[in-house]
């Protein structure tokens, strides 16, 4: 799974002249989900989507907040075309997961960065449609996200204590 992450000032999704969705500040992520991508990489790429340092603080310093944190949207927009592989000078996109098995994949992302977030933040494009993804880049600020094939365990911490990102110690398993 891939995502190419812009920050904007603002972005829109048209089909023809009919806009279908708009978000003002914050990202415009195209996704693209090959034959790789699994469910289990969904969590690891919301996270580190929402949590990108890309924007200013309250204080003015840059690289120091990210989406959450500067109160601004997402716009979501699948795009098989980052999965591509070159044959010369012709784009190969057998590396693209097909729309109707992608379309689930997608789907969850969408729903796990609306639950971490707000529902009414993230907007999608029109899955497997023909877009007009209209860009205000904002710096211009542009970063390639690619998942790993597997998500990374959590951490050991100091005193023996698993880091999960979010603060809260997890409860113990028996046997630890």
């Amino acid at each position: 799974m891939r995502a190419v992450v812009q920050r904007v000032l603002e972005s829109s999704v048209s089909l023809g002249e009919k806009e279908v969705s708009r978000v003002g500040k914050g990202l415009c992520v195209l996704v693209g989900i090959s034959t790789t991508s699994t469910k289990a990489m969904i969590p690891w790429m919301a996270r580190k989507l929402l949590n990108l340092r890309v924007f200013a603080n309250k204080d003015g310093k840059e690289w120091a907040a990210n989406v959450m944190e500067a109160e601004g949207s997402v716009m979501l927009v699948s795009q098989f075309t980052l999965c591509h592989t070159l044959k010369g000078n012709k784009p190969d996109f057998h590396n693209a997961l097909p729309g109707p098995d992608a379309l689930p994949l997608f789907n969850e992302l969408v729903k796990e960065m609306q639950s971490m977030y707000a529902k009414d933040r993230i907007a999608t494009g029109a899955f497997g449609e023909h877009m007009q993804v209209r860009i205000q880049n904002d710096g211009p600020v542009t970063l390639v996200v690619d998942a790993p094939a597997e998500p990374p365990k959590p951490e050991k911490q100091q005193g023996g204590k698993q880091a999960n990102g979010g603060g809260k110690q997890q409860p113990k398993q028996q046997g630890e």
